[in-house]
């Protein structure tokens, strides 16, 4: 295991610490994205959250801390515990790419919230693409398929928007596009992990015959006000 391999249990946090520290929203103990790049927050104490869970509900009635279970205000209620599987890998994915997968640029946003909002709402933020690299498949004019990086450390990023859509699965192209993700990432010299809700068990499947390996379970807890 890395040394710095701790950090992934409180991604969100040691994230908002190093790479991403520019979108950080901080009270005391607890940090939280800018909530038009992402809904997510983390503390290093999950027993005094209830101050800046209320004061983040003032910008964002909608959103997670992701780890151990905070204490929440009187106004402010969990809705869901999301668990999901954390999974890394250490080395390359080498099977073949589609030859039509391009980066997303700026000209693509439009395209790619329309996508993530068809199929995973309440994730995907206006600015969330602005977060790290994002790679997709054009079919036909149309966005058919994306994969992308969310959450970054220093030595570690966050594959995420593992997305298809409806018109289009079965074609293999989230299998290509998070090799071609994981791969980016291990050129820039850090480690890919990701999270996936531990019921999506397809998912769990490919992750793993790609080479990943689940590293634990991590709670999203959902939270509205």
């Amino acid at each position: 295991m890395h040394s710095e391999e701790y950090k992934l249990d409180n991604p969100v946090w040691h994230s908002l610490s190093e790479t991403h520290n520019q979108y950080v929203v901080e009270y005391n103990d607890t940090k939280f994205y800018h909530p038009d790049f992402c809904p997510f927050g983390g503390t290093t104490s999950p027993g005094h959250t209830a101050d800046a869970i209320l004061r983040y509900a003032d910008t964002c009635n909608n959103f997670f801390l992701v780890g151990n279970k905070p204490v929440t205000p009187d106004n402010v209620h969990i809705k869901k515990e999301l668990v999901c599987d954390q999974m890394i890998i250490h080395n390359t994915i080498n099977i073949p790419y589609a030859s039509n997968i391009i980066q997303l640029k700026e000209t693509h946003t439009n395209d790619l919230l329309t996508l993530v909002n068809l199929v995973q709402p309440g994730y995907f933020k206006n600015k969330t693409p602005q977060l790290g690299n994002y790679f997709g498949i054009y079919i036909d004019n149309v966005l058919a398929a994306v994969t992308g990086e969310r959450m970054k450390m220093d030595l570690f990023t966050e594959v995420s928007a593992v997305i298809t859509h409806p018109d289009h699965t079965g074609q293999g192209y989230a299998k290509q596009l998070v090799a071609h993700t994981v791969n980016n990432i291990i050129q820039q010299g850090k480690t890919p992990y990701l999270h996936v809700a531990d019921t999506n068990t397809g998912a769990i499947a490919l992750y793993k015959k790609l080479g990943f390996a689940t590293r634990r379970k991590i709670s999203f807890w959902n939270m509205v006000s």
